[in-house]
């Protein structure tokens, strides 16, 4: 059995500007005397994508919404196994940023130049990997959170709630849309699914719009309207978006994105990147923690 490592930690290839003029985001970091790409290690319970973006605006004062997930770098430290999960990303808005003793110096650099001054092999073949790969928007399939027995609920199973443990899932998920810039959210009209997308909601100031194809009374008999309803908001989508739907309703909405059915845990996010011709280019998984 692999072990996992002992300490974890993420971080990100930002990108800006096209063609001969691209800059990628780097800092030096005055205790090592090194350039590096921004990272840093996980909080508690806290999810890689949401690390990466968390430390990217601690260490460059630069907010990000991330791409597509790049290579991850493993290497040993005094305490133990350390891996390092980067993600191509962008910039949304940007501040100034005081040095201090961790980070003194941030710098947007040409990429032949960061090239000669990043100071790790590992970080520039991130960095390469990162170049070939197009911007991205992501479309985010959520299985909703953990909901209450239908044998314990006396009222029309639309109406079933989440349990405390399918909140907790749902305000987990709120670090999850956030690190992918999330603007849009539908859901089956059934409770425990608009549950799961309301806190991200609350938290951006947007609705979430319900569609009873997605629910399991009407997706179930109707399959092909649920892939037509999804392959169709693939394709649409001009930010990143969030849809959430139910276990007998998934292998259709996988169908809707030319992805082979998988089976999913309640509170458990599929990350689908396209580029902006509309190309499927990547996907990732995402299992809650709570």
């Amino acid at each position: 059995m692999t072990k996992r490592p002992a300490i974890r930690a993420a971080g990100a290839v930002v990108l800006r500007g096209e063609g001969d003029d691209t800059e990628v985001l780097i800092i030096h970091r005055a205790a090592y005397d090194d350039w590096s790409l921004p990272k840093g290690k996980g909080e508690v319970d806290e999810l890689p994508p949401q690390t990466a973006v968390r430390e990217v605006l601690e260490e460059t004062g630069v907010r990000v919404r991330l791409g597509v997930r790049l290579p991850t770098i493993k290497y040993n430290v005094a305490k133990g196994p350390k891996s390092v999960e980067y993600w191509r990303a962008e910039v949304i808005d940007e501040s100034p940023r005081e040095p201090d003793d961790e980070v003194d110096k941030v710098r947007w650099v040409k990429i032949d130049k960061a090239m000669r001054r990043l100071t790790y092999a590992d970080e520039r073949r991130v960095l390469s990997a990162a170049l070939l790969l197009p911007r991205t928007t992501a479309l985010v399939l959520v299985r909703h959170g953990k909901a209450m027995l239908r044998k314990d609920w006396s009222g029309p199973d639309q109406k079933r709630r989440l349990t405390g443990r399918g909140r907790r899932q749902a305000k987990e998920l709120i670090q999850l849309l956030s690190a992918y810039d999330v603007q849009h959210l539908y859901s089956s009209s059934s409770t425990r699914c608009v549950e799961t997308l309301k806190p991200y909601a609350q938290s951006i100031g947007k609705e979430v719009i319900t569609e009873d194809v997605l629910t399991e009374e009407e997706g179930t008999v109707a399959p092909r309207e649920v892939e037509k309803y999804v392959s169709n908001l693939f394709d649409s989508m001009d930010d990143a978006t969030a849809v959430c739907g139910h276990r007998p309703v998934l292998p259709s909405m996988y169908r809707g994105l030319d992805l082979k059915p998988r089976a999913m845990v309640v509170g458990e996010a599929l990350v689908v990147h396209r580029d902006d011709e509309g190309n499927q280019i990547a996907v990732e998984v995402h299992k809650p923690t709570a």
